[in-house]
């Protein structure tokens, strides 16, 4: 049966189209300019791949910080839409800027700014998904989500590729190719953002009260307190926090990683090009199958998957091993991120969806930082950028391990559930 998307559903997805090419870029290009910067600069590769994910923590740290706030307030009446605009704003200003970084360090202070941006912004567009669609379609809505921003984020990254490889024979500096390359794909998600600021409305929320500020940290208190309570939603977060870490590690890493091991830049791109592709089919088959098969199931599945992953990078020389993993990632990548996206909302209060990803935004994105300092750290202390890599393996055992005592845990309350109300009904025909 074919799945036709509403016009609310439609302006969802095309804003993952729009902010993947932002994703993209970040896990390309944006690496191996930077290590154009750093090398002017004098930088080892150890130092390059280190600073980069020192980097990509400090965002991810602040997010982590103010995630929380700015989703309990998008809550709110009428505050979701303004605040996501202004994260939307904050990210595409901040990737066009990012070509007039000449230093290594100004670029990676402005990095630090637009993606903080970005994945502030991520936080109320999970948030909408639970506005925009029905709990039966919400595997598949945001699956489709991260597939089509899979294979739409490739149009601009295309132009942008065929920019910077063929700047020389253009006749055009690589500085400048790597400008108007950040301004196609800061147009691109700005443009593309449009749909999701004229058709969202905010069904789910809390009212207004005369101190929102203030209201708004009062009940990210009670739900902190809820969520200890919720044994759950807890443990989910807890295993999310590992699992997704990693993943998100991966995703951040990959180029800066090759380059590092002094594989061929284009290889590297044109292999990541492929991850994209191969993730767009697969991230559909994913959403299908959560109609058929258990979401916990199909979970459990990809992190399995993500932990071989991890171990195979290890062992990572050859150019050939490295489109290998590519393809390997674009299977299991959207499943993940799409299931466990879906699955959270489904087990968090609708009204307080703002909240709950606040704090799941910790836990993924914005506790990422453990993986990418990780890496950064061992791969200094030992010399070797693959045992760095080879420690996200880690945070797949233990996040596995916490998922599976999270649905033993919700499998016990429905069983405990239903003795109760059995026995209700028992004493109600005594």
């Amino acid at each position: 049966m074919k799945f036709k998307l509403t016009k609310q559903e439609k302006g969802w997805v095309l804003y993952d189209v729009g902010n993947s090419a932002f994703v993209l870029l970040v896990s390309t290009i944006m690496p191996i300019y930077f290590n154009y910067l750093a090398g002017n600069a004098g930088l080892s590769d150890v130092d390059y791949l280190a600073y980069w994910g020192y980097a990509a923590s400090i965002a991810t740290i602040i997010v982590a910080l103010i995630g929380p706030v700015l989703g309990t307030m998008a809550d709110t009446k009428g505050f979701k839409k303004p605040l996501f605009t202004a994260m939307l704003i904050i990210g595409a200003v901040g990737c066009m800027a990012l070509g007039l970084a000449k230093e290594w360090l100004i670029f990676l202070i402005i990095f630090v700014i637009a993606k903080c941006g970005f994945s502030a912004s991520l936080i109320f567009y999970d948030s909408m998904l639970g506005d925009i669609t029905s709990d039966e379609r919400l595997d598949n809505v945001s699956s489709l989500g991260y597939a089509w921003g899979y294979i739409g984020s490739c149009i601009p990254f295309i132009a942008c590729l065929g920019l910077v490889l063929g700047s020389g024979s253009i006749g055009i500096s690589m500085e400048l190719a790597m400008g108007i390359a950040f301004a196609i794909v800061a147009l691109w998600w700005f443009f593309l953002s449009v749909p999701i600021l004229k058709n969202y409305k905010q069904k789910y929320y809390v009212e207004k009260k005369p101190h929102a500020v203030r209201e708004s940290f009062l009940r990210l208190g009670r739900t902190f307190a809820n969520v200890k309570k919720e044994k759950k939603v807890f443990l989910f977060l807890l295993a999310f926090f590992f699992y997704i870490d990693g993943v998100y590690t991966i995703i951040d890493m990959a180029t800066a990683y090759g380059t590092s091991l002094g594989l061929d830049s284009t290889g590297l791109l044109l292999a990541l090009l492929v991850t994209q592709i191969v993730a767009f089919p697969f991230a559909i088959i994913f959403g299908r199958l959560a109609g058929r098969y258990d979401t916990v199931r199909l979970i459990t599945i990809c992190i399995c998957a993500y932990f071989g992953i991890a171990v195979f990078a290890v062992f990572l020389h050859a150019q050939w091993q490295f489109w290998l993993l590519a393809v390997f990632v674009g299977m299991f990548q959207g499943g993940i991120q799409a299931l466990s996206r879906s699955y959270f909302t489904k087990i968090i209060p609708a009204n307080q969806s703002g909240e709950y990803f606040g704090l799941m935004d910790i836990c993924g994105k914005g506790a990422s930082f453990i993986g990418t300092t990780v890496v950064s750290v061992i791969s200094q202390l030992t010399g070797s950028v693959n045992i760095g890599v080879g420690m996200i393996a880690v945070m797949f055992v233990i996040g596995i391990i916490i998922f599976r005592a999270a649905v033993s845990a919700d499998t016990k309350n429905v069983k405990n559930n239903t003795a109760e109300a059995m026995e209700t009904v028992e004493a109600a025909v005594r």
